[in-house]
């Protein structure tokens, strides 16, 4: 049977052996295989949201919304370490949460402290121009509201947007020549670039997410040109 990046099912230790090697990804792959609590899609996507972030989005505060049990935020400070700390801004905190945080922070004890959880709505956190707001699959509207978010303090921003819904989305005039999700996405870019921001539009393998447009930006006048930018493994 293969091994999909895409399935729900749980990473356990027999799939230690799938991740063999001394690499970042690799690590923590066992690290998570080993606690057996985590869907493997989750795995993947947030190391392919966060490596393509921290291409773009070096340092600052991470600010994983809608992050569920944080995965996402602490790829993002392993992957940057000049990140000084990172907060998971979700509602509906799951039990999972605890036991991946602390299976990481045992392997990379360097992130102790370094990741909290605000249980409040987005609205009522406190974003800066210093931040990297990051979400990984914020239901329908809800993407929209990070990306207003972001744009207010000036942050930049990196969303993996998913429910795309005609009532709560807007696909603008676009909706004749494009399906409606690629019209709300397009919308989306174009929105964000009227706002003074330069945008990147991405794809992580849709072998893990049919959902899988990556769209980042950074304002303007803190984009570096592509010449400077470095990278992320």
């Amino acid at each position: 049977m293969s091994f999909s990046h895409g399935a729900k099912d749980r990473l356990t230790r027999h799939d230690l052996g799938r991740f063999p090697g001394d690499g970042l990804f690799d690590r923590l792959g066992r690290t998570l295989a080993d606690v057996e609590v985590l869907p493997r899609k989750e795995l993947y996507e947030a190391w392919e949201v966060a490596r393509r972030t921290r291409r773009r989005c070096r340092g600052g505060r991470v600010v994983d919304v809608a992050g569920g049990h944080g995965l996402l935020a602490h790829v993002m400070l392993l992957l940057d370490d000049t990140s000084p700390d990172a907060v998971v801004v979700d509602p509906a905190r799951p039990p999972s949460a605890d036991v991946i945080s602390a299976a990481i922070t045992n392997a990379w004890p360097r992130l102790a402290g370094r990741v909290r959880y605000d249980t409040r709505p987005l609205d009522d956190a406190t974003l800066t121009a210093d931040d990297v707001v990051v979400s990984s699959h914020a239901c329908g509207a809800l993407t929209d509201r990070v990306l207003d978010a972001a744009a207010r303090a000036g942050a930049r921003v990196a969303v993996l947007p998913c429910c795309h819904d005609a009532d709560t989305c807007d696909a603008g005039p676009l909706g004749g020549w494009m399906d409606l999700a690629l019209a709300v996405d397009t919308v989306r870019a174009l929105r964000l670039e009227s706002r003074g921001y330069r945008v990147w539009t991405q794809t992580i393998p849709d072998a893990i997410t049919p959902k899988n447009r990556l769209l980042v930006g950074i304002p303007a006048a803190d984009s570096p040109s592509d010449a400077a930018e470095s990278g992320a493994e």
